[in-house]
């Protein structure tokens, strides 16, 4: 005879972890670490490390269109294929814009990868720490709330999870980028290393450095007990790599977990609500629908972890209704949405190193140079609030006629003409939170598994777009000094979000009258439940954020299991 309290007993786990990615990675290694019996759900298909990587050692002749996308398959996503990895080789990683819809108040450009490991296995895999500039930052100059943690807090989180990760980097010794626990750095070339010492010696406040990468330059005992191996420069990383030599989400932290025992992995997991017990005064577990058989299953858990990128868990949030909590989960402040915020890339500026003829590039890396922060770092020192960084490479190319035809077109293809060095630079602008900037739930509208379409409404102020004209100035008075020509500046205009930065909505702070979390990244008003992704960032910085939600989520997780030992959940 069949037994519900049975069921039940087989449905509750110590604690759920809802999203697979980076920060759910990080939350399910750590808490099965430490002993807990983990559930971790993914909405997405099941992807494991060496098995579900289609494309990963397949030859550019090998692929039917060559590595481009059918016209047809960009005319049916028009958001998704404007994102620069949606190839012939990685599409299948990525959420396409008709099988998961939602609603643009203003133009946003959501790109999403829907699978275990989310969007770990197509990161640009930059990971700079942050420092107290950028924790600071919201209390210097007043917009959004200050920060409840600083870099105290996270330097010893951000050293955990350098180690085990595996970043590569140097030790620059910059107060606005703080060094880490570094494995040996990847390489500049010859004209990147000019216009290193070119900076250096003309701007005493700007720095060119090689950027920290997720990359086992050198792999450590820790990383060859993930069955990782160094990384081949193959540049082929979008694809899931089969040595482990960059840091996914498949490669490390989901099988370390699942090594411990305690882990229990169910894709295809749509995560419909939080269930708030009112008795209990908290969170007594989740509701799911299955993404295949629509069949809906609840699971328990004494404390869950939220990690279902940042958009994705304000909607889930918000659709976790109650008597006690009617706008969505933890949200009493009503903050729960607001204050979205992202990273500028638009601005771009190019140009041509007419010098080292004789020197040229062979091989390939996975990263190339950054220029960490340099406006308004001690001080306000422009007409726009906070900054930018900028990355930084150069490269020379082969040029070969191709206009013969027969004899002539094949030796000409022979031949090896090397043309100019040419050097380039984007952006990455910090953009400032608002209210105003924010995502809600459609009152009509639903998906395929019933849940609310999230609209968006998010775009750009007068302080990004000063900063876009700033970042032209400023680079060019560089680029000319340094002597490089043909410099052209250029503004995308691109969307919101296809930086693929998007972060805020269930913010940090100190305060539970206009914040989410408190500095555990604990919901203020619902204390069992932990918000370590995208949607807990107070502010955004210039660095990219993806190591510092690791170093938070692995932060958290100490932190909530010693509350479970306290009996506190």
């Amino acid at each position: 005879m069949f037994n519900i309290n049975d069921s039940v007993k087989e449905r509750t786990y110590d604690a759920i972890v809802i999203g697979s990615g980076i920060s759910g990675g990080w939350a399910a290694k750590e808490l099965t670490e430490k002993g807990l019996k983990t559930l971790v759900l993914e909405r997405g298909r099941n992807v494991q490390h060496l098995k579900d990587y289609p494309t990963t050692n397949m030859m550019p002749w090998e692929f039917p269109h060559r590595g481009q996308v059918p016209l047809a398959v960009t005319e049916e996503n028009p958001v998704v294929s404007r994102c620069y990895a949606f190839k012939e080789d990685a599409m299948h990683f990525f959420v396409k814009d008709k099988e998961h819809p939602y609603v643009q108040d203003k133009p946003f450009d959501w790109i999403r990868g829907y699978q275990v490991g989310g969007k770990s296995l197509l990161w640009a895999r930059q990971t700079q720490r942050w420092s107290d500039f950028d924790f600071e930052g919201p209390a210097r100059d007043g917009f959004a709330v200050d920060w409840p943690i600083r870099y105290k807090d996270l330097a010893p989180w951000y050293s955990h999870v350098e180690k085990f990760a595996g970043i590569s980097g140097n030790k620059d010794g910059l107060p606005q980028l703080p060094d880490g626990e570094f494995l040996p750095p990847l390489e500049l070339n010859d004209v990147e290393k000019y216009f290193k010492d070119f900076v250096g010696k003309n701007y005493k406040d700007r720095h060119v450095i090689f950027g920290r990468c997720a990359h086992l330059t050198e792999p450590k005992q820790i990383h060859l007990d993930q069955d990782r191996a160094q990384c081949q420069n193959r540049v082929l990383c979008q694809r899931g790599c089969p040595f482990g030599g960059y840091f996914s989400s498949n490669a490390s932290t989901l099988p370390w977990a699942a090594k411990t025992g305690n882990l229990t992995l169910r894709p295809d997991s749509v995560v419909q609500e939080i269930m708030y017990d009112e008795k209990l005064g908290k969170a007594s577990g989740v509701r799911v629908i299955d993404a295949n058989t629509k069949a809906v299953t609840e699971y328990f858990a004494s404390v869950i972890f939220v990690n279902a990128s940042a958009l994705n868990t304000n909607l889930l949030l918000l659709n976790s209704v109650s008597n006690r909590f009617p706008n969505g989960l933890g949200n009493d402040s009503g903050t729960l949405g607001k204050y979205v915020a992202f990273h500028n890339y638009r601005a771009r500026i190019s140009g041509i190193c007419h010098d080292y003829k004789d020197v040229y590039t062979e091989g390939r890396r996975p990263s190339s140079a950054y220029l960490p922060r340099f406006r308004n770092v001690y001080k306000q020192e422009t007409d726009f609030l906070r900054g930018y960084a900028a990355g930084f490479s150069a490269g020379r190319n082969t040029r070969r006629d191709t206009s013969g035809f027969g004899q002539g077109l094949k030796d000409e293809l022979m031949k090896k003409q090397l043309g100019d060095w040419h050097v380039g630079s984007h952006m990455m602008g910090e953009t400032i939170p608002k209210a105003s900037n924010f995502v809600a739930l459609d009152a009509s509208q639903k998906d395929a598994w019933g849940m609310p379409l999230l609209k968006v409404n998010i775009s750009y102020d007068d302080n990004d777009e000063k900063m876009v004209k700033d970042f032209h100035e400023q680079m060019t008075e560089m680029y000319t000094k340094a002597g490089f020509t043909d410099i052209k500046v250029t503004d995308s205009k691109q969307a919101p979000g296809l930086d693929i930065h998007e972060m805020g909505g269930a913010r940090m702070g100190h305060d539970p009258k206009t914040s989410m979390l408190n500095k555990w990244n604990q919901l203020h008003a619902c204390r069992n439940v932990f918000v370590t992704d995208g949607a807990c960032m107070t502010s955004t910085s210039t660095q990219n954020p993806s190591l510092t939600y690791m170093a938070l989520a692995a932060r958290a997780v100490d932190y909530a299991v010693e509350q479970l030992k306290k009996k506190e959940h």
